[in-house]
């Protein structure tokens, strides 16, 4: 990766974190955390991954999204809106009454979602389907799926993977966010999933575990998925919860609540200097 694109994607991915901070902060609610550990990935699949269009959303052969973790809303409207699918402005609307963006994804109110998702597990069947569609319509289409490392604990997620591998969906890319917290506290301590990457592959996936907050890392991620073929592909993202925002980082607290006056000009200082930064 060049230095200008990585510039470009850091550029993109701290708009992405302002998008959320400033999102909740005008909701009064929301689910900054898991927002803010995947903004690097948003940035990365809309910045520079997938092939879509903003001026036009329902593109027939575009590529695919589905938040399966879909309470992560906020980063996926800042991502779009910061593409061109909408204004930033209206980012601020969030959970408002009458916004076309709600605390969970709608495929039938906002430009550029593939999916209406929220019930944690649902969203990686969805995918899995259209990744099955395309292969039947020998459709060139990509279809990634971001995934929460609480979510596989629903089993309906299994049940997906081993759909995918059996009708070996190599269109499929599945992500995993394990930024290790969700909202009752640590994974680890509420149910386990370890070792993930064992048990994709025991369920036929080809996996790769890389740091989700490196851009790097994430061009390695996908450089595999490409090159694998006859399998679904698998990419566990070792992230930050709240990453990029001092006060929320690695804090399970901060799963689903909006920050204050005061907490909402902190974070978005740090990230207007982040910003400043980088744009230097």
């Amino acid at each position: 990766m060049t230095d200008v694109m990585k510039k470009d994607l850091q550029i993109y991915a701290t708009k992405i974190r302002m998008g959320i901070i400033e999102g909740t902060y005008n909701a009064k609610s929301g689910h900054p955390g898991g927002s803010l550990s995947s903004a690097d990935v948003f940035a990365y699949l809309y910045g520079k991954e997938m092939r879509v269009d903003p001026k036009n959303p329902k593109w027939e052969d575009r590529d695919r999204f589905v938040l399966s973790k879909g309470h992560c809303a906020p980063g996926l409207y800042a991502a779009l809106a910061n593409k061109g699918f909408f204004p930033v402005e209206d980012l601020k609307t969030l959970r408002h009454v009458g916004s076309y963006l709600q605390g969970h994804p709608s495929m039938n109110m906002t430009p550029g979602i593939d999916m209406s998702t929220g019930s944690l597990g649902q969203g990686i069947s969805v995918a899995a389907g259209m990744a099955n569609a395309a292969k039947y319509l020998k459709k060139d289409i990509n279809v990634y799926a971001l995934l929460g490392d609480g979510e596989i604990q629903e089993g309906q997620v299994w049940e997906a993977f081993m759909y995918s591998a059996n009708y070996k969906l190599d269109n499929l890319c599945a992500i995993i966010d394990f930024n290790g917290l969700q909202i009752d506290g640590k994974v680890q301590d509420v149910m386990n999933p370890e070792p993930i990457d064992e048990k994709l592959k025991a369920f036929g996936f080809e996996v790769i575990t890389v740091n989700g907050n490196d851009f790097d890392e994430l061009e390695k991620a996908f450089d595999l998925f490409h090159k694998t073929e006859g399998k679904p592909f698998a990419i566990i993202m070792k992230t930050v919860k709240g990453k990029g925002v001092s006060y929320m980082e690695d804090q399970v607290g901060w799963h689903g609540k909006a920050p204050n006056d005061e907490e909402y000009k902190i974070a978005m200082d740090e990230l207007s200097a982040q910003l400043k930064e980088l744009e230097a």
